[in-house]
């Protein structure tokens, strides 16, 4: 009852999280787009009011026209709509949900246990929370520091680039692959709605403060809120990634798939950076943005030639051995595979459980049903087991491949 309870758990809170991941990257997506694209008003009157921009947009059958105020507007509205929720939400959903999936089942997901460095299960919980406050502590110092000075953002890009690098190779040395792929990516979302928490909205808060008050307001909270927002959303395309990858095992269980992540990751933000300025580019403010672009293609593309599978000579068909028929010599017997089903895989597929994807291997007449699935999920995509590949060695896998490929025998 608690794998069922527990898968119940998992899916609501994905739901959940993904649906408020939507609405929060939708609205910073378009805020970029919306910041990137205003125009100097051409209305005196508005000018007049210290309008700084203004768009006109058509959208859903109706015209839009909003406008930004360079600090602040002469006067505020009695309803003011703020922005933090769908950033709270998914962080709160998203924390929860990797509670559920990873770390309450710590042994399973977070411990390697072909790494012979691989920490105790508590351990591996504390290490894994450490990445997400750690980074932001890391990060935060030096948008701190360096920030307000003269090239300030190229200086904390850079430095920013190089410990996403550290973090990433840490993280695949220390956790299982797909976790680490994982772990990187809600430790870049905690960045990012602790942006939110600690200066976009406390920014926001004080302005407001300042204008009801009617004292002048300081411009460097709407400065730094900006450079926060911006950070944000080079920070998503690598988030995204990070959350998708563990459909694709190939990516998370490379023997340097700690620079599989980390390239990856710099596509993305390029591909990011190719958009954010695109827009600029519409307005004649930028020269075309097309070289970043070109890098994250050509990076996609040279990653998936560096990853793409050495072809191997094809085996000779093997008709499947039948129910009843003894194993061929050097094939592993149905003893060998029961137990080493019983150890990685009988937790999720077995009568018992709740079965995934409807495979059950704790009894030969399934195994046998369902030997081409293990054969493809185990040996083909190494995927298997889910949430953490590693726990089968090589020496495991070739076992299930000398198995397949000798008849899959049952006897």
């Amino acid at each position: 009852m608690e794998s069922y309870f527990l898968d119940w758990a998992n899916l609501l809170l994905r739901w959940l999280h993904v649906i408020t991941a939507i609405a929060w990257v939708g609205s910073s997506f378009y805020f970029v787009f919306l910041d990137s694209s205003l125009t100097p008003p051409q209305d005196e009157d508005l000018k007049k009011q210290g309008v700084s921009g203004e768009l006109w947009a058509v959208h859903g059958g109706g015209f839009y026209h909003p406008v930004k105020f360079a600090v602040s507007p002469p006067k505020l509205p009695d309803h003011l709509h703020w922005f933090y929720w769908e950033s709270y939400t998914t962080w709160l959903s998203g924390f929860a949900l990797l509670t559920v999936s990873y770390l309450w089942n710590a042994d399973i997901y977070l411990v390697d246990p072909s790494n012979p460095h691989a920490l105790h299960p508590h351990a591996a919980i504390a290490a894994a929370l450490a990445f997400l406050v750690v980074f932001w502590l890391l990060y935060d110092g030096i948008c701190r520091v360096f920030g307000q000075r003269e090239r300030g953002d190229a200086i904390v890009g850079a430095l920013v680039l190089v410990l996403v690098c550290g973090a990433a190779w840490l993280a695949c040395h220390i956790f299982p692959g797909q976790t680490a792929f994982l772990l990187m990516g809600a430790m870049l979302a905690t960045s990012m709605s602790a942006n939110v928490f600690f200066w976009i909205i406390p920014g926001q808060r004080t302005v407001v403060a300042d204008l009801k008050a009617g004292r002048p307001v300081d411009p460097i909270h709407g400065k730094r809120g900006k450079q926060r927002s911006v950070h944000n959303t080079y920070f998503t395309l690598p988030v995204l990634f990070a959350m998708l990858s563990n459909h694709y095992g190939w990516l998370h269980s490379h023997a340097q798939n700690w620079l599989v992540l980390i390239l990856m990751m710099f596509a993305g933000a390029a591909i990011r950076q190719f958009f954010v300025m695109r827009h600029g580019f519409k307005l004649g403010r930028n020269r075309h943005p097309w070289p970043y672009a070109l890098a994250g293609v050509l990076v996609l593309i040279a990653t998936a030639v560096w990853l793409k599978p050495v072809p191997k000579a094809a085996a000779a068909p093997v008709a499947a051995a039948a129910p009843s028929a003894a194993p061929a010599a050097g094939v592993p017997g149905y003893d060998a595979m029961s137990t080493l089903f019983t150890q990685h895989c009988v937790v999720c597929h077995s009568a018992a459980t709740l079965a995934q994807k409807n495979v059950k291997l704790d009894t030969p007449e399934d195994v046998k049903l369902h030997a081409a699935q293990v054969y493809q999920q185990v040996v083909v995509l190494r995927k298997m087991p889910f949430g953490n590949p590693g726990a089968l060695t090589d020496d495991e896998r070739s076992l299930v491949k000398r198995w397949y490929e000798g008849g899959a025998p049952v006897q």
